[in-house]
């Protein structure tokens, strides 16, 4: 038989040791955070609907997002053994210069409509970590509010060709006067994506205080509060941002007959790095480089532009084959779809140079502004590594496709 006893008081002690609390309450819902799709949910929480449906929603049936979610699902892993993984180095070369991580921060439009604290807090993260920001035309911080508010980061603008260039040309102009070295020219947005979920939430630039968003909104004071005694908010590099859809703003401003004489003529007006976004096969990021971009980006817009458009993670072996054969020193970076450290190992080892994450720092910013942003690369800092070790590579530049297989 068993023989039992009473434990002692030291022992209880050591059993029942309380989790220490903490006081802040932000850091305190943060703190139960491990996955990024526990941010997810917490910002699901923390804002209107109609607010988290325009982040984490895509267009019309929502195919293009899932697929491409679900073709890093489809990813084999394959470790070595017995490799010495104490140390992890994460660091990337990305244009010449260094990154700490082998990701950066994508552009995202109406970033303070998520979290108040909006471009400023992600770009302070992005200058913390010694990764890249880039910030969308379509932010709601001016280009030089960003980069007062983050100096030393690395900062990237994303253009898109407006029907009138001389529009187009100041902003490459205020950019590089600020410090911004790299443009990133969006190529997938001839016109709006029929984004659904916006429609149906009847989500208006600015937002409509109707008897629903009220309804919304009463269960969400802290957000309404933030919006309201903080600057409008309004797109800060449009003249006007009144009227209907962000696709209805898309149609009227941008341009649909961009075409590559475009890209020649951003070539000649913007003195850094020229980055393509935006590219969905390898022919055209075979053409986009010997046009004379540094970089293209495998990208459907987050799924928010075409449906069933091709999974970026998919198209890569045969773009880096069509771009490498244009010009060795070409990038080919990707996004879409990312939501873990894994993933962003798997896109590493497969051969992309960068990865960039949108949704999942909006997550964390919903979730607690710049900290909740903060809290996003933490996760995926220790994804990284750990999957990494798990691997056994102790280097990004050591990652290769014998450690990861696309089923």
């Amino acid at each position: 038989m068993t023989k039992r006893r009473l434990p002692r008081p030291a022992e209880l002690a050591e059993i029942l040791r309380p989790k220490p609390f903490v006081l802040n309450p932000t850091d305190r819902r943060l703190s139960n955070a491990h996955t990024i799709a526990d941010l997810r949910s917490m910002a699901r929480k923390r804002t209107p609907r109609a607010v988290f449906d325009y982040t984490d929603g895509a267009a019309e049936l929502e195919d293009s997002l899932r697929r491409a979610r679900q073709g890093y699902r489809r990813v084999e892993f394959r470790p070595n053994i017995l490799r010495g993984v104490s140390e992890v180095d994460t660091s990337v070369t990305v244009l010449g210069k260094r990154g700490e991580l082998p990701f950066a921060f994508a552009p995202t439009g109406f970033t303070r409509m998520m979290n108040h604290e909006g471009e400023r807090a992600v770009a302070r993260v992005a200058q913390r970590e010694g990764i890249p920001y880039a910030l969308s035309t379509m932010g709601t911080t001016s280009i030089e509010d960003v980069a007062e508010a983050a100096p030393s980061a690395r900062k990237w603008f994303q253009l898109y060709v407006w029907h009138d260039r001389a529009v187009g040309a100041d902003l490459m102009r205020r950019a590089w006067d600020s410090g911004y070295d790299t443009l990133l020219l969006t190529v997938d947005t001839p016109v709006g994506g029929a984004r659904m979920r916006d429609v149906r939430n009847g989500l208006t630039i600015p937002p409509t205080l109707t008897p629903r968003t009220f309804l919304d909104g009463a269960m969400h004071p802290a957000w309404w509060m933030n919006l309201l005694t903080t600057e409008p908010l309004a797109f800060a590099s449009l003249v006007s941002t009144s009227g209907g859809t962000v696709a209805d703003l898309i149609d009227k401003i941008f341009d649909p007959t961009l075409n590559f004489d475009d890209l020649a003529w951003v070539k000649e007006s913007w003195p850094g790095s020229l980055v393509v976004k935006g590219v969905q096969n390898a022919d055209d990021a075979r053409d986009v480089v010997k046009a004379g971009a540094d970089a293209v980006i495998l990208s459907n817009h987050g799924g928010r532009q075409l449906d069933r458009a091709p999974t970026p993670l998919e198209l890569l072996p045969a773009t880096l084959e069509a771009v490498h054969g244009v010009r060795d020193d070409a990038e080919v970076w990707l996004d879409t779809g990312i939501l873990s450290g894994g993933d962003i190992v798997a896109a590493m080892a497969m051969g992309a140079d960068l990865c960039l994450i949108g949704r999942a720092y909006l997550y964390g910013l919903m979730a607690g502004g710049e900290r909740g942003v903060q809290r996003a690369v933490d996760i995926l800092r220790t994804e990284l590594v750990r999957t990494m070790q798990l691997l056994g590579v102790a280097s990004v530049s050591d990652l290769s496709p014998s450690n990861a297989i696309l089923r």
